[in-house]
C-alpha cells in the first residue's frame, strides 16, 4: 500500500455503509457527536476526512483488498446514547475498528467496552488526558488516537506562563463545570505544581454560564495577571466578554476550544483576538492539506473545524496500515500492529514514524503542535519571544 499515494490522491464524493454486512468488505465505524452540541461541527469535520481517506484507500485497492465502508452512529454528545452506538456498532453492524467520539466525557463512558471486546478505536476528536491510559496496570489496551490531548497542551501552557516569569507573576486557573474542564483543571494544577508555579487563585464557572464578573473580580483582587482558562468556546467566550464590562484583560491563555466558531461568534472579532492556545494546523496549509481543503471544505460548518478532518484523514490512514502489517482485521492483531508499525504513514499533518508503543498511543505530541491567535477572523500561527523560546522536548508533563 503506497501511503503517500494515498495522502495525495483527491477524488470526489461519499462513502457511507448502507444495507447489510457483506464479508468482501472492511467496515469502519464512527461513533461521536454530528448534531447536538459545539463539538457536533468537530465531528462532522472528522467524519468528512475519514470519508475522503476511505475513498482514496479504495480507489487504491481497498485494504487487504477489500473495499472499506463507514458506518457513523450520532451519540448526540449522550453518553448512554454513545454507550448504545458502541455495542450496536461492534455486534450489529460487525465493524473492525471504531473512530470517534468528540466528547471526552463519552470516550470515558465505554472505552471498556472496546477493551472488552478487543475492537481498536482510533480517536481523532475528544482530547481528554484520560482517554488512552489502560483500564488497569499492565492491561491490553485498545484505545489509540490523532488528536490534541489535553496534558500535553497545559505542558505547553505551562512551560509559557514559567518561560513569561517576568510578567507572569500571580496565576489564576479557571475551569468550566464538565468533565472536560474538571479534567483539564486536574492537569493543570498537577503540571504547575511540577513546573513550581504558584496559583494564586481558583475559579469555577458553568458551561452556560455567561456572566463571569464575580469570578474574575476576584481574579483582580487577587492580583492575578495571568489565566489559564479550560472549558469549551463559549464559556471562553464568555469570560473574555466579561473581561470585558469590568476592563480587566489578563493575559489568557486556553485550551483549544478557542478555535471552535462558537467561540469567535460569542466573544466577536476584536474580543476574539484576546486568548492564546494551541492545535495541530493554523489556516497557513500545506499544498496537500489545501487540496483537501478544496475538495471538502464547502461541506464543513466552519472553516475552524478543518483539523478535525486531518485527525480523521490521517486516523484511517493509521489504522489501514495496521491492518496491512497484521494482514488481518483481527482486533488483537491489529493493536499489536499499531504499537509496532514498521514502515511511516505519510499523513497530511506529518509523516507518522512508528506513533505508538505498548505504553504510549498518542499519535501527535507537543512538538506537532502550533501557537494559535485569532487575527482578522483567521486561525493564524503566533510567535513571540516566549513562543520562539520553548522547547517541546522539555515540557514538564
Amino acid at each position: 500500500m503506497n501511503i503517500r499515494k494515498l495522502g495525495m490522491s483527491l477524488l470526489a464524493g461519499a462513502v457511507l455503509a448502507a444495507g447489510s454486512v457483506n464479508a468482501q468488505e472492511i467496515r469502519f465505524g464512527y461513533n461521536g457527536d454530528l448534531s447536538a452540541s459545539p463539538s457536533a461541527q468537530s465531528g462532522q469535520a472528522a467524519v468528512l476526512g475519514m470519508q475522503a481517506a476511505i475513498e482514496d484507500l479504495n480507489a487504491a485497492g481497498g485494504v487487504l483488498g477489500q473495499t472499506v465502508t463507514l458506518v457513523t452512529r450520532d451519540d448526540g454528545s449522550a453518553p448512554p446514547r454513545s454507550i448504545q452506538n458502541m455495542t450496536d456498532l461492534i455486534d450489529n453492524e460487525k465493524v473492525q475498528a471504531i473512530f470517534g467520539p468528540t466528547n471526552s466525557g463519552n470516550a470515558m463512558a465505554w472505552k471498556h467496552i472496546a477493551n472488552q471486546k478487543k475492537v481498536p478505536v482510533m480517536g481523532n476528536v475528544a482530547s481528554g488526558t484520560d482517554i488512552t491510559k489502560p483500564m488497569r496496570a499492565n492491561a491490553d489496551n485498545y484505545m489509540f488516537r490523532v488528536s490534541m490531548v489535553d496534558r500535553e497542551q497545559v505542558a505547553a501552557l505551562m512551560a509559557y506562563v514559567k518561560a513569561n516569569a517576568a510578567d507572569s507573576k500571580v496565576i489564576g486557573l479557571m475551569a468550566e463545570t464538565t468533565g472536560y474542564g474538571q479534567g483539564g483543571l486536574k492537569d493543570m494544577e498537577e503540571i504547575a505544581k511540577l513546573q513550581g508555579i504558584n496559583i494564586a487563585q481558583i475559579e469555577h464557572f458553568g458551561v452556560n454560564d455567561t456572566d463571569m464578573t464575580s469570578q474574575l473580580n476576584k481574579m483582580r483582587a487577587a492580583g492575578v495577571d495571568t489565566i489559564v482558562v479550560w472549558a469549551q468556546g463559549t464559556p471562553i467566550a464568555q469570560i473574555i466578554r466579561s473581561m470585558e464590562k469590568i476592563d480587566y484583560f489578563p493575559l489568557t491563555l486556553t485550551s483549544w476550544s478557542s478555535d471552535n466558531i462558537t467561540f469567535y461568534d460569542a466573544a466577536g472579532r476584536a474580543l476574539s483576538e484576546k486568548p492564546l492556545f494551541m492545535r495541530t494546523v493554523s489556516e497557513e496549509r500545506t499544498p496537500e492539506q489545501e487540496q483537501l481543503f478544496t475538495r471538502i471544505g464547502s461541506k464543513l460548518r466552519a472553516p475552524s473545524s478543518f483539523s478535525f478532518a486531518l485527525h480523521g484523514y490521517d486516523s484511517v490512514l493509521l489504522m489501514a496500515a495496521a491492518m496491512e502489517q497484521a494482514g488481518s482485521t483481527d482486533g488483537p492483531a491489529v493493536r499489536q500492529a499499531l504499537e509496532s508499525l514498521q514502515k511511516p504513514v505519510q499523513g497530511l499533518l506529518k509523516v507518522y514514524e512508528t506513533p505508538f508503543s505498548t505504553t504510549d498511543h498518542e499519535a501527535l505530541k507537543a512538538e506537532d503542535l502550533v501557537w494559535i491567535r485569532w487575527k482578522d477572523g483567521s486561525l493564524l500561527p503566533h510567535t513571540d519571544p516566549i513562543t520562539e523560546s520553548l522547547d517541546s522536548h522539555s515540557f514538564i508533563q
